[in-house]
């Protein structure tokens, strides 16, 4: 779900790279360095799931995890992701330096708002826990695509066809993302509680 360097016009990329320089900010304010092994950790996630990829018809697909970084995290999930994109794009070429900011506003944003939404229902029963994984998994896939979506759609209103097709390509990794997130999550709040965020 990476946009390449020369797809996207020079003022969203200036605003993509505003904001997320922005949150970034806040977010390494907001990280609690006797927990920064816990933000490694998530980054390298992060990194690891997105090398992987499968092709469904027009689009290639693969798991993000940023549902799982954000419920964790909260705004530290910018600075997560943020490292985790400039290394693929430096190591693989995903992706590219000048859409950096975009990329990363496009996979933290959902992230940062699943935490909010779904912090609450953890650690209240098991069931709520898989439940709390699984929305966080899957609408933060769900509001990637669409800020992707929208990000082509201000660069050129011809992009319309072309989002809708991410969309549609990505329901599976929906569905997917948050049935592993949710597992995900409910080994983590049963084994390592330690690793929840305080609730504000």
């Amino acid at each position: 779900m990476h946009i390449s360097e020369g797809v996207l016009s020079g003022t969203v990329l200036g605003a993509g790279a505003a904001v997320t320089i922005g949150c970034t900010a806040l977010g390494l304010k907001r990280i609690n360095y006797d927990k920064m092994v816990h933000v490694a950790i998530l980054a390298s996630a992060f990194f690891v799931a997105s090398l992987i990829h499968v092709n469904i018809g027009p689009v290639s697909v693969h798991l993000i995890l940023n549902g799982i970084v954000g419920l964790l995290l909260g705004l530290a999930a910018f600075p997560a992701i943020l490292t985790a994109l400039i290394l693929q794009s430096l190591l693989f070429q995903y992706g590219g330096l000048t859409a950096l900011g975009v990329n990363a506003l496009i996979m933290a944003v959902p992230a940062v708002a699943v935490h909010y939404l779904f912090l609450p229902l953890l650690g209240k029963s098991r069931r709520l826990n898989f439940v709390a994984g699984f929305l966080a998994g899957l609408v933060s896939i769900f509001g990637s695509c669409v800020l992707l979506g929208a990000a082509l759609w201000f660069t050129d209103e011809q992009f319309l066809k072309t989002s809708i097709a991410i969309i549609s390509g990505h329901i599976p990794v929906m569905i997917i993302e948050g049935i592993v997130t949710g597992f995900c999550i409910s080994f983590l709040v049963r084994v390592y509680p330690e690793i929840l965020p305080k609730k504000v």
